[in-house]
């Protein structure tokens, strides 16, 4: 005699059922999994030795309006600690987006977390850096430890809070 065949949707339901049946089965399956890209991305990338952790950088408060055009222009109110910083030579680890063709980069942002999406990449104003170095480096998605002078901006209200001109890869 034949098995009867079994319909995708009502094998669903019947896992559905038997997970809700037994809600500790559920749990210990959900915490054996590893993590999904999107559940690791929001963890900013690993202070190097001796640098400035993202979480420094990130207690800058980010000072909005909108414009009569219609455009949200934002400024920072940097902490004295960030104040600390201004000019002094600095270690920050990131994530390179590129802004440059080609394989190598001199001109690039540092991003405290990994971008995870390309069409919806919106880093606050103090969890990046723009960086400018005079050798090029290669771009990976890898984390890039940078060492240059930070300097502080933004009072022109065009949302980028912090720079590195001088940087170099470590």
């Amino acid at each position: 005699m034949a098995r009867p065949q079994v319909s995708p949707l009502f094998a669903g339901l019947a896992l559905v059922l038997a997970l809700l049946a037994d809600p500790a089965a559920a749990q210990s399956q959900a915490k054996a999994r590893p993590a999904a890209p999107t559940e690791s991305v929001w963890k900013p990338a690993a202070t190097p030795p001796g640098g400035v952790a993202w979480s420094v950088l990130e207690s800058t408060k980010e000072i909005t309006r909108t414009g009569k055009d219609g455009f949200l222009y934002s400024k920072p109110a940097f902490t004295p600690e960030v104040l600390a910083l201004r000019g002094k030579s600095i270690r920050v680890s990131g994530y390179m987006m590129p802004l440059q063709n080609g394989k190598t980069q001199t001109h690039f942002i540092l991003l405290a977390y990994p971008p995870d999406c390309p069409f919806h990449l919106n880093p606050a104003p103090m969890q990046f850096i723009e960086v400018k170095t005079t050798k090029p480096i290669a771009f990976d998605y890898g984390v890039k430890t940078i060492e240059g002078a930070l300097l502080l901006s933004g009072e022109d209200e065009g949302g980028v809070f912090y720079r590195i001109y001088d940087g170099k890869p470590l």
